[in-house]
Order: C-alpha cells, then sequence, then structure tokens
C-alpha cells in the first residue's frame, strides 16, 4: 500500500505543532498503519506488557522511550488503541504535560476521540483531531495536502481503480485484494470484531444479540431515514434505547447520520436524521450503495478539510415539508456551499436540485451521476445545475 494522505496530515501536524495527533476512525481503515510510519515508539494497548506499562504511570513510559536523553530530531510516541484505557483521556494529559519538550505523540482510537465536543474538557488546547476515512478517488490520485484553493483540479481515475472502489469499498484491504470471497470473509470478521469485542471493551450494553439484530437491520437501511421508535418495535426494544445503541454504532464508526439542514439549527436536531454506512461496498442495492460512496466521499471531505483548519464545513441533507428533498448539502463557513443529487444513472436534471439551488443561491449544485464518463472540466467554475459524471466530482474532493 502507498503512502495515504493521512501520512501527510500527520507529517505536517507532528512538523509544524506541539499538539498530540489524535487518529480517530473505523477498524482496519489504516490508522495502525499511518502511526507506525510516524514513530520512533510504538505502543499498543491490546499488548499485555504495553498494558502493564501504561498502567504503572507516564514516568515509566518515559523512561522505557527514553525521552530524558538527548535526541537529535524529536521523538515520537504512538499509543495505538489507547481509548480502551478507562483513564486514557488523563493518562495522556499527564503524559503530554510532563513530555511535551521531550517528544511529539501520536493516539489511535477505533472510536470516537472527539473529546473536545465534551464539556468540562481538560484536554483542550493539547490535542488536534484527524478522522481517518477509507479511500477516496481524490486520495487515489494525490495525496498532496489541499492548500487554501481547498477543490482540486479535475482528474481521471484509472477505469480499473474506479471499478475496485465501487465495488469492494475503500478499506484498504479488500480495495487491494478486489476478490469477492476474501471481501466476504473480511467483513465477516470486522463484524463480529465489532459487535462482539469493541461493544463488550467499550459499551456497557449486554443484549449482545437485540443489539447485532439493529446493526443488521441498519445495514440495509444507508440512504435511509432514522425512525427511532419503527426501529424499536422491530427489535423489541423501547425508543430511547434504539437511540443509544444506534448513537453507539455512530461511536465506533459502523455509520453515520447526517440531519436536514434548516436556518434554525435547534430545529434541525428535532428533525429526522439520514443513516449512512461507513463502508458503502456492504450496500446491496446499486442505487443505495452508490448513494452511500457518495455520503462517504463528502463525510471525508468536509471533516478532512475541517481537520485541516482550512474552514467550518458541515454535511446536511435537504427536505421540506412538501418532501420535495436533495441529496447532499455541504456548508462552508455556515453558508450552504454545494448542493449534490447522487444518482445511478439519470440524465434529467433533478427539479428540486434546480429549486433549492434557487432559493438557497448555492455557489455549486450538482446531480452526480454514476455512470456518466469522466469529463475533464473543473465542475466548480459551473455557475448553475449541471449535471456532473461521479468521477470527476469525486476527484475533486479530498
Amino acid at each position: 500500500m502507498k503512502p495515504r494522505i493521512y501520512d501527510e496530515i500527520v507529517s505536517h501536524s507532528l512538523k509544524n505543532f506541539r499538539q498530540m495527533v489524535f487518529l480517530s476512525g473505523p477498524r482496519q481503515v489504516g490508522k495502525t498503519t499511518v502511526a507506525k510510519a510516524h514513530a520512533n515508539h510504538y505502543l499498543n494497548w491490546d499488548n499485555d506488557s504495553v498494558k502493564q506499562l501504561i498502567l504503572s504511570g507516564q514516568g515509566k513510559v518515559g523512561a522505557d522511550c527514553g525521552l530524558d536523553r538527548v535526541h537529535a530530531e524529536m521523538p515520537v510516541v504512538a499509543f495505538d488503541e489507547i481509548h480502551k484505557y478507562s483513564r486514557w483521556k488523563q493518562f495522556l494529559k499527564g503524559f503530554f504535560d510532563d513530555y511535551e519538550v521531550n517528544c511529539r505523540i501520536i493516539a489511535t482510537g477505533s472510536a470516537r476521540m472527539d473529546v473536545y465536543k465534551r464539556g468540562g474538557d481538560s484536554m483542550m488546547g493539547r490535542y488536534f483531531p484527524y478522522h481517518v476515512h477509507p479511500l477516496s478517488v481524490a486520495e487515489l490520485l494525490t495525496t498532496e495536502l489541499p492548500g487554501e484553493e481547498i477543490i482540486r483540479p479535475p482528474s481521471k481515475l484509472d477505469d480499473e481503480e474506479w471499478t475496485a472502489l465501487c465495488d469492494f469499498g475503500g478499506f484498504p484491504e479488500p480495495f487491494l485484494k478486489r476478490s469477492r470471497m476474501f471481501s466476504s470473509r473480511w467483513n465477516r470478521l470486522r463484524r463480529e470484531q465489532l459487535l462482539k469485542s469493541d461493544i463488550r471493551d467499550l459499551t456497557r450494553i449486554s443484549e449482545i444479540d437485540q443489539f447485532s439484530a439493529l446493526a443488521e437491520i441498519l445495514a440495509n437501511r444507508s440512504g435511509e431515514q432514522l425512525v427511532y421508535k419503527a426501529l424499536g418495535n422491530e427489535v423489541k426494544i423501547d425508543e430511547k434505547t434504539a437511540k443509544s445503541w444506534t448513537a453507539a454504532l455512530k461511536h465506533l464508526f459502523y455509520g453515520f447520520e447526517i440531519r436536514p439542514w434548516y436556518k434554525n439549527v435547534e430545529n434541525s436536531i428535532r428533525k429526522t436524521p439520514k443513516w449512512f454506512l461507513r463502508d458503502w461496498a456492504l450496500v446491496v442495492e446499486p442505487g443505495k450503495r452508490f448513494e452511500t460512496m457518495v455520503a462517504c466521499h463528502l463525510l471525508k471531505a468536509v471533516e478532512g478539510w475541517t481537520d485541516l483548519g482550512l474552514g467550518e464545513f458541515e454535511l446536511f441533507y435537504i427536505r421540506d415539508k412538501q418532501k420535495r428533498e436533495v441529496d447532499f448539502m455541504v456548508t462552508r463557513n455556515h453558508e450552504p456551499w454545494i448542493l449534490v443529487e447522487a444518482k445511478q444513472g439519470e440524465r434529467k436534471l433533478s427539479d428540486n436540485l434546480i429549486r433549492f439551488a434557487g432559493k438557497l443561491k448555492v455557489p455549486h449544485a450538482f446531480q452526480v451521476v454514476k455512470d456518466l464518463p469522466y469529463e475533464n472540466v473543473d465542475l466548480f467554475k459551473c455557475e448553475r445545475p449541471v449535471i456532473a459524471p461521479a468521477m470527476t466530482f469525486l476527484s475533486q474532493l479530498l
């Protein structure tokens, strides 16, 4: 596997900032590979001897890594899967405070590590979070970091790579193997680890069979609205539990929600979100699979651009009281910026896309079509809603 864009992101962060690098993302997405590539000292919480060393305290870890010795270059210490330690935040805060001038620190987790979103965060100012996503069209074309012009020029992905990405998803191993048998076994084992090991280690959920049934239902609902009461009825749990368990699946990067956009943010939170899997290769129906693929690419872009400090970006969808809908909207610094309607093969421009583009005065509106051939056109120079090849549009993201 060639270097990924996250190698560039981590390298840039370690070189330019004192803050710890927090890498969070799904299992098997490549966090460990990136951490190892940049670390002089790699400490995996799942290793019993490493676990004992960490439990012995920050001083023991610092001594074991030789951090009190002089070094020609700043050493890098990586703590892999450290989120499984119940006191991981306290440990890293103390370690950073003790050794900030002696080393740089990477921490990874297969559960969300966005601790700054919780009140009373004593870690504030001590770390920068980076969300690691599966491979995308743009990343397969270049790993250069975006500059002030965050939109990349269009570039054509090799047809074989495009087909593999559509069919096998963006997780590195199945994408590289390109084998139905391997992907089937890989996905089954990954799902078992998530629903048994991770749920046991990171949550208090004990009803594993019902929880697995909910995960199975949601695997078949990618691109659909989340109605927690109906989900609860299907699994024989109450609405509150269905919402809590879905939140746990989001926390473990099984899937993600997209909220509808309204100018009143509080109002949008109370509206029905849409659910998407993190791995589009698991979606059976072709139209939903492509919509999920576009959703994953857009989420990678908005989180990546935000992580890199290029602005505040968020992903929404639009739906009005008359149930007119556009699949996705990206906001830039809280203003509507890009509208996207994802279609498998539709060649007629969506009336809803035209309507909302005019109503919201969105600078860019695209009907992204999977089956159209690549066109060497900078789509972001278009000043009206247009039908665009998916390969062209996705190549201009992150």
